[in-house]
């Protein structure tokens, strides 16, 4: 069995994937306390899905896959609340849970295997040129993306998954999921 790390958890009503971005804003005592603790250290938290459970007040049951959560860049909105810019970067499994004092849920965690640098299969090459048509369709003056990244099985189901206008639970099998082809093969059944 692999050996287990600590990590603070942010359950949301949202799922944070590799490579994507989130904005948060942060007023709650626990987590403006872990947010300044992962400045200090340069750590990460987690961000897992809510099973049962509100953003706010009483500590929510967060789902079992989640995803590492960096800052990279912070702020203090119109309304005073420090509002984070966060990019995700290693996805989880949380083996048990436990609540701290003030309430931060805390996950005795296990990383998951990176995605290997695998091509797109044949039968997924459609889902990089939908994948690059949403992307223009954002973004006119986006940069030409390189067909490195659009032959890159595990970035193509990244940014899709990312994209779509899926539901939280479907993030979130798209997240357990650990082969990157089956990834794009659930991906395919969405669309």
């Amino acid at each position: 069995m692999p050996a287990t790390e600590t990590l603070p958890l942010f359950p949301l009503h949202a799922v944070l994937l590799p490579g994507a971005a989130l904005q948060l804003r942060v007023f709650e005592p626990r987590y403006l306390d872990m947010v300044r603790d992962c400045g200090r250290s340069g750590s990460g938290f987690g961000v897992c899905l809510i099973l049962v459970g509100g953003e706010v007040g009483e500590p929510a049951t967060p789902a079992a896959f989640g995803c590492e959560a960096v800052i990279e860049d912070f702020d203090t909105g119109p309304d005073g609340l420090l509002a984070l810019r966060l990019r995700g970067r290693r996805r989880f499994h949380v083996r048990r849970t436990r609540v701290r004092d003030n309430g931060l849920v805390v996950g005795e965690i296990e990383w998951c295997e990176p995605d290997p640098d695998d091509e797109l299969h044949p039968e997924h090459a459609m889902l990089a040129t939908v994948l690059e048509k949403i992307l223009e369709q954002i973004d006119a003056d986006l940069p030409a993306l390189s067909q490195q990244q659009l032959d890159n099985a595990s970035w193509v189901g990244w940014r899709l998954a990312e994209l779509l206008p899926l539901e939280p639970s479907q993030r979130l099998g798209i997240l357990q999921e650990d082969d990157v082809h089956q990834r794009l093969e659930r991906l395919l059944g969405l669309m």
